[in-house]
């Protein structure tokens, strides 16, 4: 296995999307944080204690809400921060279809009524960096149930919001961008496995535009790619569904993206990650990747009798 002591930021992401990169390296993610204020950043949350947390430091407020992948605002780690205000995710709903009994859509009231908790998480990068996030929400399958999957249900495919005159990267002018709209899913066992999640917040507060507002998957055993923001649909269906980077890079980019050390990215080494606020990829310590992120022991069941390869 080849285990890189630094990643170039040029083997980041796909050179068409790197450009902006260099300008989060030069310091313009300091100046977006210091301009951040928590008590005006978001509405606070009515939220229980959680099952499932970590001994771990938590992630800065700061770091999460200016270090983001959102590519429909950029393609900097600091564009959405910076590019994201005029997109309003009020009000909002999200629709229940496909193989299901009852198919419903639910609006942001119906959301916040399903008893939000925190659950503090690992969240691991395709790119081989990391946080933890004290994200607040429920678990996906709350409303899962609600709409009862049909007996052929076997994939759940989610759909994120496209709003050209408010989202930047959606009018195809500012950057290079992906596909529209950004695509994602899971199978039915893992989308309703306790772990998995909806966060409408963090750190107490509801989720900001650049972290996935109104409301985010979070499924903590793989890569963060998997967790699609700002949803505006999810159905249930029978054949694994299309994923955008999938679709984007096959090579590089599976479905199940389950973080796995022992399997290399193709341009990049898994076996290591720096978390975010231990220092910059230049000469940080590094940190050894867990298994599933750690999460092994709640979910490597899911995945009895697969290649273990096809998780990189």
């Amino acid at each position: 296995m080849r285990i890189s002591t630094s990643i170039p930021s040029s083997e980041i992401t796909p050179e068409k999307f790197y450009f902006n990169r260099r300008a989060f390296l030069a310091g313009s993610l300091g100046a977006a944080a210091s301009l951040l204020p928590l008590s005006a950043a978001a509405s606070s949350l009515d939220y229980k204690p959680g099952p499932y947390g970590t001994d771990e430091a938590w992630s800065t407020f700061a770091d999460i809400t200016t270090y983001n992948n959102f590519y429909e605002f950029g393609t900097g780690k600091a564009d959405p921060s910076n590019n994201s205000a005029n997109f309003k995710p009020t009000p909002w709903t999200i629709s229940v279809d496909g193989l299901v009994s009852k198919p419903t859509t639910f609006d942001l009231d119906d959301l916040m009524a399903l008893e939000l908790e925190e659950r503090v998480y690992r969240m691991r990068c395709v790119e081989a960096w990391s946080m933890v996030i004290p994200w607040i929400g429920f678990p996906l399958s709350r409303i899962l149930d609600k709409v009862e999957p049909l007996g052929s249900a076997k994939y759940v495919a989610f759909e994120t919001v496209v709003r050209p005159e408010e989202i930047p990267g959606q009018r195809g002018r500012l950057f290079q961008t992906l596909d529209w709209p950004y695509v994602e899913g899971l199978r039915l066992d893992e989308a309703c496995h306790p772990l998995t999640i909806l966060a409408t917040g963090l750190y107490g507060r509801t989720l900001l535009n650049q972290n996935g507002a109104p409301v985010r998957l979070v499924v903590p055993w793989k890569y963060g790619f998997k967790g699609i923001k700002s949803i505006v649909r999810i159905t249930l269906v029978e054949n694994q569904p299309e994923t955008t980077w999938r679709n984007m890079a096959p090579q590089e980019y599976g479905f199940f993206a389950n973080v796995n050390p022992a399997v290399d990215h193709p341009r990049w080494s898994q076996a290591t990650e720096i978390r975010i606020g231990e220092g910059g990829f230049f000469g940080a310590a590094r940190r050894e990747t867990l298994p599933f992120n750690g999460y092994g022991d709640e979910v490597a069941s899911l995945y009895d009798g697969m290649d273990l390869r096809s998780f990189y």
